[in-house]
C-alpha cells in the first residue's frame, strides 16, 4: 500500500520495575481505539507497544526481588502482555529492547550519527526513577519533580555525547512550521519555552552499568537507556521501516521533552523524516490519589477487569477523560457511567429493539433516523484526538433511537419501516463503537447477523432480514 494509506501508531514502552496499572493501561486503550478506527477508514495499520528493559532501575528491581536480570525482565514483561489482552488491546508488535533485532538496530544507529557524537565527562544530579539526569533548576526541595520522596543522586562519569545543542534552531524552525508536530498546544508552548532557554548535549552512555546495549564505539560503556529506547520506534516500523514515518507517538506527560525534543534530533542526526505527531497526554489518578506503590493503590488492569468487564474500561476511559489533560480514574464515576449510559441506554436500545424485530420483523425501506447521526462531526473530532466528544456524539444518537422508539410506541404499533430504521441505525451505532467497545460491538453485530469490517457499512442497506434477540448486555452495577 502506498505510504499516504498507512496508519503507524506507538505508545511509550513501558519500564518494567514494576506492575501494569491503570495508567499504562489508559494510554494502550486510547491507542488500541484510534488503531481500530483507522482499520475501520481502510488504512494500513501498525499498532507498536511494548517494554523498556534496561537501565539501573531495573538491576536494583530485580535485585530486591532475588531474581537474575533477564529472569526478572521475563517475568514483567509477560504481566503487561496479559494486562493488554485482558483489555482487547490488539497490538501488531510487543517490542522489548532486550530483543536481539532490536539490539542490531541501535548500534548500527549510533554509528549512523557518529559525526554528532563525542567524548567528554559529565557531572549532574540523575533520578533513578526516570532514568534522567534533573537540572538543578528542575529539582522540587531536592528531589525530582516527577518522583517526589525520592533524593536524586549526584553522579560524576566519563560519557560521550550526543550534540543536541546542533539541532535547538531546526527543532523551534520545526514547530513553528509544523504545529501538529507536538500536540496539545500547551504541551508544545511547554516544550518551546525549554528549547529556548538553551539546550545542552545529551550524555548517551554509561560506565557504571553493564546491563544495557554495548556502545559500538567504546566497549567500555553501554547505551543510555532512553537514548536506545526511543529507537524502538525505528526498530518496530518493519524490517526496512516499511511503516516509518510514525502518524502519531502517544506518550504521557512525563515523557514529553525525550520524545519531542530529543528524538526528533535523533532523526534530523540520522536523516530519517520525522514522525507527524507527538501527542503528550495527561497522567491519571486513581480514586483521587497519585498511583504508587507506597500507597498500595497500584490495582492490576486484570483484576478491574475482573470487576467490572473490558469494555466498561475502555468505555469510561474513553469518555471519562480530554485526552492531554489530567484525571482521576475513580471507580465511583465508572460505575455511574456503567450504570446510566451502557445499561440504561445503550443495553436498553439493544435489548427492546431486538425483542421487538424478533418477534414483529422488519420492512426494508428508507431511514431517516440516521440523518440524525452527526458523522462527519464524528470523524473531526477521533482527527482531533477528542475521543471523548466522539463518544459523546454516538451516545447522542442513541439517545435519538431510544426516543424514536418511546415517540412511536412501537412495543403497540409494531410498525416494521420504523424497526427497519432502528436496526439500521443500531447498526451504524455499533460499528461505530467497534474501536471503543469491541467485545460488545461484536456481541450486538453477530445478533443482527453482520460482520464488522469498515464504516462503508453505515451507508450500505441492512442485508440480514432476521435479528436475533439479544440479552441483557450491561448489568447494573
Amino acid at each position: 500500500m502506498a505510504k499516504n494509506n498507512k496508519f503507524y501508531i506507538t505508545t511509550a514502552i513501558d519500564y518494567v520495575n514494576a506492575d501494569p496499572h491503570i495508567g499504562h493501561a489508559y494510554q494502550k486503550i486510547i491507542a488500541d481505539v484510534l488503531a481500530r478506527w483507522h482499520k475501520l477508514k481502510g488504512k494500513d495499520v501498525f499498532f507498536l507497544t511494548g517494554t523498556d528493559e534496561h537501565g539501573q532501575k531495573l538491576v536494583r528491581s530485580a535485585e530486591e526481588k532475588g531474581k537474575s536480570l533477564k529472569e526478572f525482565v521475563d517475568e514483567m514483561s509477560e504481566k503487561f502482555k496479559e494486562a493488554w489482552k485482558a483489555l482487547h488491546i490488539e497490538y501488531d508488535r510487543f517490542i522489548r529492547t532486550t530483543d536481539k533485532d532490536h539490539e542490531k538496530f541501535v548500534q548500527k544507529f549510533v554509528k549512523k550519527i557518529k559525526k554528532d557524537i563525542y567524548k567528554g565527562e559529565y557531572e549532574g544530579f540523575y533520578c533513578v526513577g526516570c532514568e534522567a539526569y534533573i537540572t538543578e533548576k528542575e529539582l522540587v526541595d531536592g528531589e525530582c519533580p516527577y518522583h517526589p520522596g525520592k533524593k536524586v543522586e549526584r553522579l560524576k562519569e566519563e560519557t560521550y555525547f550526543f550534540k543536541l545543542s546542533k539541532y535547538q534552531e531546526q527543532l523551534l524552525k520545526l514547530y513553528q512550521e509544523k504545529p501538529e508536530f507536538v500536540l496539545p498546544k500547551e504541551r508544545r508552548n511547554e516544550m518551546t519555552n525549554f528549547i529556548k532557554e538553551g539546550l545542552q548535549d545529551l550524555s548517551i552512555t554509561r560506565t557504571n552499568l553493564k546491563w544495557g546495549i554495548p556502545f559500538p564505539l567504546d566497549s567500555k560503556h553501554v547505551i543510555y537507556v532512553w537514548f536506545e529506547a526511543l529507537q524502538n520506534y525505528l526498530t518496530g516500523a518493519g524490517k526496512n521501516q516499511e511503516f516509518w514515518p510514525a502518524s502519531v507517538h502517544l506518550l504521557g506527560k512525563d515523557n514529553g521533552r525525550f520524545h519531542a525534543v530529543i528524538w526528533p534530533a535523533m532523526l534530523l542526526s540520522a536523516g530519517y523524516e520525522l514522525p507527524k505527531t507527538v501527542f503528550i497526554h495527561g497522567f491519571l489518578t486513581f480514586n483521587g490519589q497519585k498511583i504508587s506503590k507506597s500507597l498500595g493503590n497500584v490495582v492490576s488492569p486484570k483484576n478491574l477487569v475482573e470487576k467490572y468487564g473490558s469494555d466498561s474500561i475502555r468505555y469510561f476511559i474513553c469518555r471519562n477523560f480530554v485526552l492531554g489533560e489530567d484525571g482521576d480514574f475513580s471507580e465511583k464515576a465508572l460505575i455511574e457511567r456503567h450504570n446510566s449510559e451502557l445499561a440504561d441506554k445503550l443495553g436498553n436500545l439493544i435489548s427492546r429493539v431486538t425483542a421487538l424485530t424478533e418477534k414483529y420483523g422488519i420492512e426494508k425501506g428508507s431511514n431517516n433516523l440516521i440523518k440524525k447521526l452527526k458523522l462527519k462531526e464524528i470523524e473531526k473530532h477521533i482527527e482531533n484526538y477528542e475521543v471523548d466528544k466522539a463518544l459523546a456524539l454516538i451516545f447522542e444518537f442513541i439517545d435519538a433511537c431510544n426516543l424514536y422508539v418511546q415517540e412511536n410506541k412501537l412495543w403497540e404499533t409494531h410498525d416494521k419501516k420504523k424497526l427497519y430504521e432502528l436496526v439500521d441505525s443500531i447498526k451504524a451505532i455499533t460499528i461505530l463503537l467497534w474501536p471503543f467497545m469491541p467485545e460488545t460491538s461484536e456481541k450486538i453485530a453477530k445478533a443482527f447477523g453482520i460482520k464488522i469490517k469498515s464504516f462503508n457499512q453505515i451507508s450500505e442497506p441492512l442485508k440480514t432480514g432476521k435479528i436475533k434477540k439479544q440479552e441483557i448486555l450491561f448489568k447494573k452495577l
